[in-house]
């Protein structure tokens, strides 16, 4: 970018912008003023150009605290929902022992007898209606389970690949969620570097100012005085 005065001002070739993970551009350090702006003539198209990306800093900021929101609320769904298929799994028979780890395997074998005639039962239990209304259930032994998929569709599924499947749901939500956070970080430390910046270049401009006016009054008194000098 070119000014009035002829001299070349900084300008980021969007190739060597630097980003983020997912993307999001780091903000321009600006430890030079004179690098953006080489006459007052720069000034406000630079702070509007840095009031943008603040502007863009703080709708990415909106949009992932409203994710944030969203996955706080869909967690303990997924886990609650998780949490119920793998009781389910215990419950089938054959359940308890796929379930169990090589270490326990022996404590198990002792109680084989108790758990088979706890997994041929009906398991007796409430659900939830809405928030304030719950219903009686019995629920027999069962190898498969129906899950909400979103857009009022459900499916079926075996109780192995229903938990597989929640797991990964699971994994994938949490990392979102420590994505976002990491990013929110990263978001707020850009709009600061970017508040920084149009502080310094507002700061610049006070400076020219007043050097104008110096200089302007200084070359009023000047004249003043060289006209009010009298001829020899």
């Amino acid at each position: 970018m070119a000014t009035p005065s002829g001299k070349a001002v900084a300008k980021t070739d969007p190739k060597d912008v630097v980003t983020n993970p997912r993307g999001i551009p780091q903000a321009p350090f600006v430890d030079k003023v004179e690098d953006y702006v080489t006459s007052r003539e720069d000034v406000e198209p630079t702070l509007r150009r840095f009031q943008e990306m603040i502007s863009k800093y703080q709708f990415m900021e909106s949009n992932l605290q409203r994710r944030v929101s969203g996955l706080d609320e869909k967690l303990p769904d997924i886990q609650k929902t998780l949490d119920t298929v793998r009781f389910l799994q215990t419950r089938r028979p054959g359940g308890a022992a796929k379930a169990s780890t090589d270490e326990d395997e022996d404590e198990l074998a002792s109680d084989d007898d108790e758990d088979e005639s706890e997994e041929g039962e009906a398991l007796e239990t409430t659900f939830e209606l809405n928030d304030t209304l719950y219903a009686k259930a019995s629920i027999p032994p069962t190898d498969e389970v129906y899950l909400w998929l979103g857009a009022n569709v459900m499916l079926s599924y075996p109780i192995d690949e229903a938990q597989a499947l929640l797991e990964q749901k699971l994994n994938a939500a949490q990392t979102s969620r420590r994505n976002c956070e990491e990013d929110l970080e990263f978001l707020r430390e850009q709009i600061t570097t970017m508040e920084v910046a149009i502080a310094r270049v507002y700061n610049w401009d006070v400076v020219q100012k007043r050097k104008e006016k110096t200089e302007a009054e200084s070359k009023s008194s000047s004249s003043k005085s060289g006209a009010d000098e009298p001829d020899g």
